[in-house]
């Protein structure tokens, strides 16, 4: 196994274990330097990572190095510039990182047998107006196993609580019914578990497996659009689950009636229960998330610094604990609690920047929400499924791209002027009316801050 493998396969075990964002800020961008006589060195991007990485989280990065080659006894942290000399001293005594500080075990690891992490639960969920419908549908259904809202259908942008909700009930089953069968896996996983099956001639293993669950949580379902076996499988899954009065329950970025390329017996089974919407946390909701995230961790934090980042880190609760976490690093580092300006630069520099808006951006995002190529946008076609997608493009390159009519119309083909301003009038009378396209246009321009192909 290559050093890269290596790392990689144990960063498929730490993004189990750990919340999105703590994963997110501490664990992008690092890798294996190095790999020999029982040691592993890490590089890492910054000092944060290095300090938080050591005093957080080395000993579950050592077990799920362990995990994949005993012979590793010890795990050092380099940022890029010691790096070098830290390799030419790679024959002297290794030292041993001190455990005070450690987060437990327990709070890390996922229990293989249902992929439940134990650290989500009711009790530590920052219910808001936001979340409120979708934390009640998910308490009801924790009583009601089968019975109250089947399927539970979330959705909501990313970082917004979603899994959190998902495992929640999975835990408190496991915890009120330790006989139920549950699992929790991502729409990636089980599509991938049936490509397995399938290659080794074992299909109906695949369909006895998941058809023995009490419970099935199925996270970012999204992502099945356009896999028709994947969606075959599933439909004849849900429906034995279904019949036999067993839970099911997704989560999904979008309703189900605007995941695109969903067959329809699909998207009718997933609005048959309960479909929860989790939106964006207003301040009060952000505020008391950094109180509940912040306890125990640093008494460097205060009441103004936690409202400060609560009046500036609003799209997400994800964005807002690493938000937090940079904050906790920082402060530790420097002994001190910060100076509001102090924390002003972290967020500047930790906190997922706006994007500057383009044209081509704008296309593109939108050709990839409706999933239509790119390229038709600007042909000569009145087909339906491709003029809709190019009004919403010309309505967000005047809207958010303050593009003049005759810049829009030419961009799109050679179009006249006319035609821009006809597709921005007869979209700003759709979203008066039309609350699906609202949503539609939530999504797109949600896709701005999280496509990474800028």
């Amino acid at each position: 196994m290559t050093n890269e493998e290596l790392w990689q396969t144990a960063l498929n075990e730490l993004e189990l274990a750990v919340s999105k964002a703590n994963f997110m800020t501490w664990f992008q961008n690092t890798s294996v330097a190095d790999h020999q006589d029982g040691s592993v060195v890490l590089n890492v991007p910054n000092a944060f990572a290095k300090e938080w990485l050591e005093h957080k989280y080395h000993k579950f990065i050592l077990k799920a190095l362990r995990n994949l080659a005993p012979d590793v006894r010890n795990v050092e942290y380099a940022i890029s510039s010691e790096l070098t000399p830290l390799l030419q001293k790679r024959k002297r005594e290794r030292s041993i990182l001190p455990q005070e500080g450690q987060l437990e075990f327990k709070e890390l690891l996922v229990d293989r047998e249902t992929n439940l992490n134990s650290r989500y639960t009711f009790d530590s969920f920052i219910v808001g107006p936001f979340n409120e419908l979708a934390h009640a549908a998910s308490i009801a259904v924790s009583k009601n196993l089968g019975q109250a809202y089947n399927p539970l259908f979330l959705y909501g942008g990313v970082g917004l609580g979603k899994t959190h909700l998902l495992q929640a009930v999975g835990n408190e089953i496991k915890k009120s019914s330790p006989r139920f069968k549950v699992l929790y896996t991502t729409s990636e996983r089980f599509t991938s578990d049936l490509v397995n099956f399938m290659q080794s001639n074992e299909a109906p293993v695949f369909k006895e497996k998941y058809r023995s669950y009490d419970l099935l949580i199925i996270d970012d379902i999204q992502f099945i659009a356009g896999k028709i076996k994947t969606q075959e499988e599933l439909f004849h899954i849900f429906n034995y689950l279904y019949e036999a009065g067993k839970q099911i329950i997704f989560s999904s970025d979008k309703p189900p009636h605007a995941i695109n390329d969903l067959e329809e017996r699909l998207k009718s089974r997933f609005e048959g229960g309960m479909v929860a919407d989790i939106g964006q946390p207003e301040y009060e909701s952000r505020l008391a998330i950094l109180k509940s995230k912040s306890q125990g961790k640093d008494n460097y934090l205060n009441q103004e610094i936690l409202e400060y980042i609560a009046s500036n880190v609003q799209k997400n609760v994800r964005e807002l604990e690493g938000a937090l976490n940079a904050v906790v690093a920082k402060s530790k580092l420097s002994g001190r609690a910060l100076s509001i300006p102090e924390v002003k630069e972290i967020l500047d520099k930790n906190t997922q920047p706006k994007k500057i808006v383009t044209a081509n951006h704008i296309i593109k995002c939108v050709a990839e929400f409706y999933d239509v190529n790119e390229r038709t946008l600007f042909e000569k076609t009145r087909k339906k499924e491709i003029v809709k997608p190019r009004q919403v493009a010309m309505y967000l390159l005047r809207e958010d791209y303050s593009g003049s009519y005759p810049y829009i119309g030419q961009r799109f083909g050679g179009r006249d002027h006319t035609t821009a301003i006809h597709a921005f009038d007869k979209i700003s009378k759709e979203l008066k009316k039309n609350a699906q396209l609202v949503e539609e246009m939530k999504r797109i321009r949600e896709l701005y801050e999280y496509n990474s192909s800028v």
